[in-house]
C-alpha cells in the first residue's frame, strides 16, 4: 500500500513527465510540426457523457463543445498521472529513491498502446492511425511523444529524488 507521501510524489512524477512531453510538443510546433489538438480529446471525452464513445468518420467533424479545450488538457494530465501510478505500482516505490532511465523509457514506449488501440480508433483515425492521410508519420510521432513521456518520468524522478529526504 502506498503512503501518502508516495502518492504525492507519484502525482508530481506524472505531472512532471507530462510537462516534459508538452515541452517536446511545443518544440515540434516551433519547427512547424502538427501536434495533437487537445480540444479534440476534450470533445471526444465530452461526447462520452452523451454515451457516444466511437466516432466515424472523425471527432474533428463533430460539433464543438464549450469546454473541450480545458477538458482535453485535464484528461491529458490525468492520463499522465495515471500512467505514473501504474509505473510506480509495477516497479515499486524504490524506483523513486533511485530512478533508472531504461525502465522509464520502456514504460513510456509501452504507453503508446493507449493512443494506437483506444484513442485513435475511437476518435475515427483507425487502429494506429490507419485512416489518417500519413499513418506512418502519425505512428512515429505518437511513439516519439510517448518515449519522451518515459524520458520525462526519469528526469522528473531525478528532480524529485532530493525531496525524498524531506517527505519519506
Amino acid at each position: 500500500m502506498m503512503t501518502l507521501s508516495t502518492v504525492f510524489l507519484t502525482f508530481l512524477l506524472g505531472v512532471g513527465a507530462t510537462i516534459v512531453m508538452d515541452l517536446w510538443a511545443f518544440i515540434l510546433k516551433l519547427c512547424g510540426q502538427q501536434t495533437l489538438n487537445f480540444s479534440l480529446v476534450g470533445r471526444w471525452v465530452g461526447y462520452m457523457f452523451d454515451g457516444q464513445f466511437i466516432h466515424r468518420p472523425s471527432i474533428a467533424q463533430k460539433e464543438k463543445i464549450s469546454v473541450e479545450k480545458a477538458l482535453g488538457w485535464g484528461v491529458h494530465y490525468a492520463t499522465g498521472v495515471i500512467f505514473a501510478f501504474i509505473f510506480v505500482f509495477l516497479l515499486g516505490e524504490t524506483w523513486l529513491t533511485s530512478p533508472v532511465l531504461w525502465p522509464a523509457l520502456f514504460f513510456g514506449i509501452i504507453t503508446v498502446a493507449a493512443p494506437y488501440f483506444i484513442m485513435q480508433p475511437a476518435m475515427g483515425a483507425g487502429v494506429a492511425a490507419s485512416r489518417v492521410p500519413n499513418p506512418n508519420k502519425a505512428r512515429l510521432m505518437s511513439l516519439l511523444s510517448h518515449s519522451i513521456f518515459g524520458l520525462g518520468l526519469y528526469l522528473t524522478g531525478l528532480v524529485l529524488k532530493p525531496l525524498l529526504a524531506y517527505i519519506l
